[in-house]
């Protein structure tokens, strides 16, 4: 399963999640994040979080989602509302969109508003790879995230 991770400025959210899918999921799901505005720098204090939580950060980077015209993700997540808000390209088209929005930690600065960010998306990740996925199965890979995403707060 591919998995392509938006948040707007893709600095803190989506690479959290690009990062924590590749640690928790290791080569049962490819992920990837990007942004419709990329600042091209990631948080500093995202990395920290990682960092603190063991999580490798080699290769993160700001990206916008133009470099992923071929990519071909079975599912789009977006994580911030914004980016959830905004229409996507073209090419996003056969890919299963949802919204797992969660809050900003970078706004807050604080290390618990990351560290609650990341457990969230610990568990949502653990669950998504625990469930047999079938991505060729649009429909069921929709509710299932739909579901993770209600569930896991």
């Amino acid at each position: 399963m591919k998995l392509l991770f938006i948040c707007t400025h893709n600095r803190c959210r989506s690479i959290l999640a690009e990062a924590i899918t590749k640690h928790v999921a290791g080569d049962r799901i490819t992920a990837a994040s990007a942004g419709s505005s990329p600042q091209h720098e990631v948080h500093p204090d995202s990395i920290k979080a990682l960092k603190r939580h063991a999580i490798d950060t080699d290769g993160l980077r700001s990206q916008s989602w133009s470099e992923f015209e071929d990519f071909q993700a079975d599912a789009i997540i977006t994580l911030c509302d914004q980016a959830a808000a905004e229409s996507c390209p073209v090419w996003f088209d056969a890919s299963v969109q949802v919204h797992w929005g969660l809050h900003d930690p970078s706004k807050s600065g604080n290390d618990d508003e990351f560290d609650k960010t990341i457990d969230v998306l610990v568990r949502r990740i653990s669950a998504l790879q625990d469930h047999d996925n079938d991505s060729a199965n649009p429909n069921g890979l929709r509710l299932r995230l739909e579901q993770i995403a209600e569930q896991i707060h």
